[in-house]
């Protein structure tokens, strides 16, 4: 388990730093973030375990990728990552899973995520902060892509992109296995110099 305690360290450090250059307390950024005090103290001292949406919450008020919350420092030019390399950040019930790939560099960073959804599967976001536009391009299945409210079909060889700060969903439809990459494209700001 050593690779999960040093991934859990940078998580605290990049965290707590991140919320020092944001200049905020604990109480302020758990109460904007909707994390408790208690788990955010946890965290900065690498202890817990931080589930998905409170990653995206936390990274989406202190104006950062989730990557530059769980990435050490960048120790090349180029990166190549392997799907198999990278800890699942969601867990389906039925088997899927979404993998943080990488995310750029910039001025205006795009996260880079690999999901797999199952029939009938689906992961529910809730709407991220003002400028986040999100793309899925599915390149095998088919999947629901819900947002707010309004239903669309993106199947094999589709794109589809949309704003971010609405309430969206993603569902894994028809009979098999939905695979589809996803792009999160974040405003420029603060998380270019995270």
């Amino acid at each position: 388990m050593p690779e999960a305690e040093a991934a859990l360290r940078t998580l605290a450090h990049n965290v707590r730093a991140a919320r020092t250059r944001a200049g905020l307390s604990l109480d302020e950024l758990g109460r904007r973030a909707k994390v408790s005090k208690g788990a955010l103290v946890g965290l900065e001292k690498a202890q817990g375990n931080p589930n998905f949406a409170t990653l995206v919450r936390l990274a989406d008020t202190l104006g950062v990728s989730v990557s530059a919350l769980l990435e050490g420092p960048a120790h090349s030019r180029v990166r190549v990552v392997s799907a198999d390399a990278v800890m699942p950040l969601w867990a389906g019930e039925r088997g899927g899973e979404a993998r943080l790939m990488l995310t750029t560099t910039g001025a205006a960073p795009v996260e880079v995520w690999r999901w797999r959804l199952e029939p009938g599967e689906e992961y529910t976001s809730h709407p991220h902060q003002a400028g986040v536009v999100e793309t899925v391009s599915v390149t095998g299945g088919r999947m629901t892509l819900v947002v707010d409210g309004t239903e669309h079909t993106v199947g094999t060889g589709q794109t589809a992109t949309f704003d971010g700060d609405a309430p969206h969903t993603y569902r894994g439809t028809g009979t098999g296995t939905c695979h589809l990459v996803m792009t999160v494209h974040l405003p420029p700001g603060p998380a270019a110099t995270a």
